[in-house]
């Protein structure tokens, strides 16, 4: 049975752009490392955006956190560095406007009724990796819980990260009260 990679946000914007924060860049080799490993296994491969128009702030996010980012058709927009090479035609690719994929979540849940169907989970696993920690990897995590309650949830401490680094240890915290798993936490 197959495992689920997705990975969160990784865009410029979140990286380097007008949302970026030191340390972000760090997370690049590591969640290469694993995109790689996930590959070589046979497994899926996913990856969300966070994407926006140019009207996002006079959306809701858009005045509690005004702050332009992700624009569709930016470079912010884009996956960062060799994550972007690392993507493949054939990846599916989540673009959401808001801090939870709907899609990712309807797209789970559809696996979640035909893996039923035939009594097994859809994936081994479902890991997620990426940013930010506090907000996007969060929402998305308890999506992927919600939608396979059976299936392991795995959040990669190693190669998630939060501006606040107190938030980020108190949402680790969190997800790990959702029983959702939280590995190479420092």
């Amino acid at each position: 049975m197959k495992r689920l990679l997705l990975v969160v946000d990784y865009q410029n914007d979140f990286v380097d752009g007008s949302l970026g924060f030191p340390g972000a860049e760090k997370l690049e080799g590591p969640i290469a490392e694993k995109i790689a490993a996930y590959r070589e296994a046979g497994d899926d491969v996913a990856f969300t955006l966070d994407t926006h128009h140019r009207d996002y702030l006079k959306t809701q996010e858009g005045r509690g956190l005004p702050v332009e980012h992700c624009i569709e058709g930016t470079p912010g927009h884009d996956l960062y560095g060799q994550i972007a090479l690392l993507q493949r035609d054939t990846d599916t690719v989540f673009r959401k406007p808001s801090f939870g994929s709907a899609a990712f979540f309807e797209r789970s849940r559809l696996s979640q009724r035909a893996a039923d169907e035939v009594g097994k989970p859809p994936f081994a696993s479902i890991e997620i990796v990426g940013l930010v920690s506090n907000i996007c990897v969060l929402a998305n995590a308890v999506l992927a819980k919600t939608a396979c309650p059976e299936v392991p949830i795995i959040v990669d401490a190693a190669c998630t990260a939060s501006h606040d680094p107190a938030l980020h240890e108190k949402v680790l915290d969190v997800m790990e009260g959702l029983q959702i798993q939280v590995i190479n936490r420092i």
